[in-house]
């Protein structure tokens, strides 16, 4: 019986294998899919060109002298809109960049102290005025980037008008050119759209009033002007 039992085990091993040899061979795996593809959208520069606009208000102060006296200085304001052009260039986080702008502006005052009041007494009214009609400043920027976020000091030229006149009489105007510094934070809302706000510190140095048809001073007079800006802005950059 026992060899009987081996002896069939055999015989079933043998079949087995032959049937085994018989069949085809497994197919080969199937390849994996590749992973889909996720595009990485590029780093937002700050570099390129950009146009804007901007408004805010002016302060400052302006002083009317004579070698005899002076009337210190006075208090001048008013608000101010205008035109903004610059560009950028931006390594790592370091953003280098020029702008210019041209603002409408409509700051004033006026001082009846001493020279000025002597005028008043004459019976001319309104002592001695200061006025501007327009600013323009060109400068360079140095900021920092936090991504779409920039930190930002800037200086360069300023000029403005300074109008001086006592009383009722015309005003006399001269153009003055003098320096401006200032800092500020501009922030990309989106890839083209930026919005800013910065402060802008101006001295126009002096002017003089010397006719007296406009100043009611025989003699010459020094005006000086200095001026706070304090604007806000938004500005289209050209690019990505």
């Amino acid at each position: 019986m026992k060899r009987v039992f081996i002896a069939g085990a055999l015989a079933l091993a043998a079949a087995t294998q032959a049937f085994a040899a018989d069949l085809p061979p497994a197919p080969a795996p199937m390849p994996r899919a590749p992973a889909a593809y996720v595009p990485v959208a590029p780093a937002w520069s700050w570099t390129g060109f950009y146009v804007g606009m901007n408004t805010g208000y002016g302060f400052g102060n302006s002083t009317w002298s004579q070698p005899a006296a002076s009337s210190g200085g006075f208090a001048v304001d008013g608000w101010m809109v205008g035109a903004t052009v610059g560009g950028n260039y931006q390594i790592g986080q370091l953003v280098l960049g020029l702008e210019g702008d041209y603002d409408w502006q409509n700051i004033r005052g006026a001082s009846n102290t001493s020279p000025c009041f002597n005028l008043v007494g004459a019976g001319l009214g309104g002592g001695c005025a200061t006025s501007s009609n327009w600013v323009a400043t060109f400068r360079g920027r140095v900021g920092y980037a936090f991504d779409r976020i920039l930190l930002y000091g800037t200086g360069g030229g300023a000029a403005t008008d300074i109008r001086s006149s006592t009383a009722t009489l015309p005003w006399a105007s001269a153009t003055e050119f003098g320096w401006t510094a200032g800092a500020g934070i501009e922030v990309a809302i989106t890839d083209n759209v930026t919005a800013k706000m910065e402060y802008l510190y101006a001295d126009f140095g002096n002017s003089s009033c010397s006719s007296a048809a406009n100043c009611g001073f025989a003699a010459p007079s020094t005006v000086s002007l200095t001026e706070n800006m304090v604007r806000l802005g938004i500005n289209y950059k050209f690019g990505y």
